[in-house]
């Protein structure tokens, strides 16, 4: 695989007690989960963890879900978490590969060089037999973080469309095939059933195993299956931008970077009448 953004627990455990490491529980659930990440974080995270929440770092005044917030607010945010230029970023969530890839496209979307994933999560961590702490712990020292929003990484609902109308970047969804076939109502209120005319379907389940991607063999399989082309750029896309991240991670790990993530997804596109919506297989 071209790059591998992931340490392993044996490499955190040695490593993290160093100056410049810091390591943040993105742990984040889908209400069908019926998990509670801030309540999970206070009873057992990684030693001198800091929780970061998708949604508390987010545009308070959009009307979509945890969208990204203007880039001098998440400079904010992160000099409150103690996060600054030259960090050392670690993310990790509570079922292994789920919302810390939201958190590690987030941060290098704002200009964070050196943000990695811990491999297998918390649940990997623990099955090494290292220790967690409960409570909250505390950042160190504001620091200054200067975000530097990439926009080039982050697609609207009208970069999607242009790109589907001319045969452009190929735009990726992340959601099971029973949503993406419109099959299934949407968890959200008014948001219709059904997927964009023309995009494709790689479920995020069918690219991990165990709290972790899958073989180069296998990622290569699945976009294969679905029709998706890897010499041509992707845009990838999901219900509310958290697992279209996981598509966006397993293409980095193919040497093959998305054009961008659709940061509104299907919330957004879904729920405005004026886009087309396609349903059934493709």
């Amino acid at each position: 695989m071209a790059t591998k953004p992931f340490v392993t627990s044996d490499w955190l455990k040695e490593h993290l007690t160093a100056p410049d490491i810091v390591v943040l529980d993105a742990s984040w659930y889908l209400p069908a989960q019926g998990r509670d990440a801030e309540a999970e974080y206070r009873a057992a995270h990684i030693p001198g963890a800091i929780r970061f929440d998708i949604d508390a770092v987010s545009d308070e005044t959009s009307s979509l879900p945890h969208m990204l917030p203007r880039p001098e607010v998440f400079s904010s945010r992160m000099r409150a978490l103690g996060i600054g230029d030259g960090a050392h970023i670690i993310v990790y969530d509570g079922l292994g590969l789920f919302s810390a890839p939201r958190a590690w496209w987030m941060l290098r979307t704002f200009g964070a060089r050196d943000v990695e994933i811990l491999e297998g999560g918390l649940p990997a961590w623990i099955a090494a037999g290292y220790p967690t702490e409960d409570g909250e712990a505390l950042p160190r020292q504001r620091r200054h973080f200067s975000a530097r929003l990439d926009h080039g990484s982050v697609a609207d609902a009208s970069d999607v469309a242009r790109a589907l109308d001319r045969n452009g970047a190929q735009v990726v969804d992340a959601r099971s095939g029973p949503r993406f076939r419109g099959e299934e109502a949407e968890p959200r209120p008014g948001v219709r059933p059904g997927h964009m005319p023309g995009a494709r379907n790689v479920h995020y389940a069918a690219l991990q195993a165990n709290g972790r991607l899958k073989d180069e063999a296998s990622l290569r399989a699945a976009f294969a299956e679905a029709g998706v082309d890897l010499d041509r750029p992707v845009i990838t896309t999901c219900g509310s931008g958290v697992t279209a991240a996981i598509i966006s991670l397993a293409l980095e790990m193919l040497g093959r970077p998305s054009r961008a993530l659709y940061d509104g997804s299907w919330a957004d596109w879904g729920s405005d009448t004026s886009r087309p919506v396609a349903t059934g297989p493709v």
